[in-house]
């Protein structure tokens, strides 16, 4: 348990009331479900960043950084550690050009939302993902045959080292919900996009078409982390899962959707070591029976 004079040092390079102690994960993420931080800051600029990966590193504290928390399933437990949360309160938008500059905390369905505005093509595919621009880039996010690689053109980020670097697309090393920083402690802290210029009517038509077909197909009613697998070569994760039988199939208060069985959602009262027995339990029966081992998209902290 980190003590109060580490949230009270944090505050030398944070406002005050963007500090908070045994902050409940359950209210950041889209799941619904994480216990208590030790330490939760709300950052609001790079310098932020910079002074509190810092101090952390000095003092030998562990760290995570989320966005919206969209692809994230926090331990009942908690975290034993500083959460970063760069969200809402860096989240500038700037359209200059075929160029759009987001900082990390801005959503995806903003930036897709300011690019139609600006009759600007190429982020249409974003338009109902619910997650931060720096979590997007980190994972490679995609839909509808589009993904985050085909319109990067730099990301700005705090290396481990406690430098601000800008990558090219080229040096993301971007791959299947993946890229050159996933596993690599870097912090996103502002992207910039190329884009094409088209017809804002089609572009905005467009959107609205994938809104609805992920209004039709996927359980947005229920808390979720969106897809809980990747998708395994050759084959689609929800077919096999229900192929299955597993269907509505629950543990505790996690079910795998009727909807759409690619999605595990938290009924109301779902615990995190509910939805990880079920993500095992659904591996496993999807193993025994085509050979295919699904593989977890969603983070678990």
């Amino acid at each position: 348990m980190i003590s109060k004079a580490v949230c009270d040092a944090l505050e030398k390079f944070v406002q005050p009331e963007n500090v908070h102690i045994n902050e409940p994960m359950a209210g950041h993420t889209t799941f619904r479900i994480g216990g208590p931080a030790d330490c939760f800051v709300e950052i609001t600029n790079e310098n932020e960043v910079f002074e509190v990966q810092k101090y952390l590193k000095t003092v030998e504290l562990p760290y995570f950084v989320v966005g919206n928390g969209s692809n994230l399933l926090v331990s009942d437990e908690g975290y034993r550690g500083v959460i970063l949360r760069i969200g809402s309160k860096m989240n500038a938008i700037r359209v200059e050009g075929n160029r759009i500059y987001a900082e990390a905390g801005a959503m995806m369905t903003q930036v897709s939302k300011a690019a139609a505005d600006a009759s600007l093509s190429g982020l249409e595919f974003a338009a109902g993902i619910p997650g931060t621009v720096g979590g997007g880039v980190v994972m490679n996010a995609g839909a509808y045959d589009g993904e985050m690689s085909f319109v990067v053109e730099t990301v700005r980020t705090l290396t481990p080292d406690g430098e601000f670097i800008d990558l090219e697309k080229d040096s993301m090393e971007f791959g299947y919900r993946t890229s050159a920083i996933k596993d690599r402690d870097f912090i996103v802290t502002a992207v910039t996009f190329i884009l094409q210029p088209g017809d804002k009517e089609e572009i905005w038509s467009k959107m609205k078409d994938f809104n609805a077909r992920r209004r039709e197909k996927q359980p947005l009613e229920y808390p979720s982390a969106g897809s809980t697998f990747k998708r395994p070569e050759g084959h689609f994760a929800g077919k096999l899962i229900m192929d299955s039988g597993l269907q509505g199939f629950c543990v505790g208060g996690a079910q795998v959707s009727e909807k759409h069985c690619g999605f595990v959602i938290n009924t109301g009262n779902a615990t995190c070591d509910d939805v990880k027995n079920l993500i095992k339990e659904v591996q496993d029966t999807v193993y025994k029976n085509f050979n295919v081992r699904l593989e977890p998209e969603v983070i678990i902290l």
